[in-house]
């Protein structure tokens, strides 16, 4: 451990310390040593204790984004070495000055104040409420590609902004359907500015209905397989049943910690927007199962335990790589999660459902309108 955490290969500088008891506090020492041999990850901390001026955020922002540098910050952090900060912010953040340092000067200066002013000082004001998910992150990156998608086609249509007329909109919008929601916010913050003529809008699309679901012996099935099926890999059963039992989304599901689940004398609880589900044995039974098996590679004793720790410590798992998990083990959530909304509905009035699941209300009233008008029809059809 001093080989790789001194410079001299002797003495090992206060500062890092902590970090030796991260590395050394979680598994035995073969497996210690099998990581510092092998881990690309080991061998950039041991670039980085080097260059200690190189051990803060900034100077691993520079660095090419891949596993090992995230697993890096995560062990600096776990050790108490870099202060904790919002990752799903900070590739925000980094991503769009990347972007922008690519864009021509005539871009570059409309999409700059945009991204910064409007869709990362958003991204600030949830992430200080706690609300900033990776899927937040990547739906802001959404809406500043489709600003520059935007402006480039404004450049093939030989047009500038204060050029643009109505009948562009709407061929943006027609031709480019995908885009359509994506580009108002720019379009808005455009109009604030008086960047264009006034009274030019694009409507948003109508809400699109979901339109994938499952018959009631599927989705009994695939909840029987979550719950009793070992063969299945433990993290896939808790946030498959967890699916199809809450309606809860993966966005929602990676982000559960340990201080989640409480217990009485009786029951086992998962508490959720601060309402505690009782949660059945069985899958009771298999939370604390992944709880006591998911233990990071290197973590510390204080830290909050992810119910589903990503590879990196004290990272939460990827929602979109656990979406593509559950589907290599026949358990998609979509429909699942659709189907399971339709029974909640059948039990709770929207308003409570919204406030169960942190969905909006209006979201929460166009499913009840769905499960009124067409759920039974739907059930029905697959009989």
């Amino acid at each position: 451990m001093s080989d790789l955490l001194s410079a001299d290969g002797a003495s090992m500088a206060q500062p890092l310390k902590p970090l030796a008891v991260v590395l050394t506090g979680a598994e035995n020492p073969y497996r210690v040593l099998q990581w510092l041999r092998r881990s690309p990850a080991a061998h950039l901390l041991r670039r980085l204790v080097l260059e200690p001026e190189a051990l803060n955020h900034d100077s691993l922002d520079t660095l090419p984004q891949r596993a090992a540098t995230a697993y890096v910050r995560g062990l600096l952090v776990t050790a108490g070495i870099l202060p904790p900060r919002d990752e799903n912010l900070a590739l925000l953040t980094n991503w769009a000055a990347r972007t922008v340092a690519e864009l021509p000067a005539r871009h570059a200066h409309l999409i700059r104040p945009f991204a910064e002013w409007h869709i990362i000082r958003d991204a600030r004001r949830r992430s200080s409420r706690g609300r900033y998910t990776y899927a937040a992150h990547k739906g802001d990156c959404g809406n500043v590609l489709a600003a520059i998608g935007f402006l480039n086609w404004l450049d093939s249509q030989h047009l500038s902004l204060g050029q643009l007329r109505q009948r562009h909109l709407d061929l943006w919008a027609i031709d480019r359907p995908t885009l359509r929601s994506r580009s108002i916010p720019f379009l808005r913050w455009s109009t604030a500015r008086r960047l264009f003529p006034p009274g030019l809008s694009i409507d948003r699309p109508a809400s699109q209905l979901p339109g994938h679901f499952q018959a009631e012996d599927e989705a009994r099935n695939e909840l029987l397989r979550c719950l009793n099926d070992s063969a299945l890999p433990l993290d896939v059963r808790v946030a498959a049943a967890l699916v199809r039992l809450y309606a809860l989304p993966l966005t929602r599901i990676v982000e559960l910690t340990e201080d989640h689940i409480s217990r009485d004398d009786e029951h086992t609880y998962l508490t959720v927007s601060q309402h505690p589900f009782v949660l059945p044995p069985k899958l009771a039974r298999l939370i604390d199962d992944q709880l006591r098996h998911s233990m990071p590679r290197h973590s510390t004793a204080t830290e909050h335990r992810y119910l589903l720790p990503g590879q990196s410590p004290g990272r939460s798992r990827n929602p979109l790589g656990l979406a593509d998990t559950l589907r290599h083990h026949g358990l998609p959530a979509r429909a699942a999660r659709n189907t399971a909304m339709m029974d909640a509905l059948v039990d709770l009035p929207p308003m409570v459902i919204a406030d169960l699941l942190g969905i909006h209300p209006k979201t929460a009233e166009r499913w009840a309108t769905l499960a009124g008008e067409n759920w039974s029809e739907y059930l029905s059809s697959l009989t």
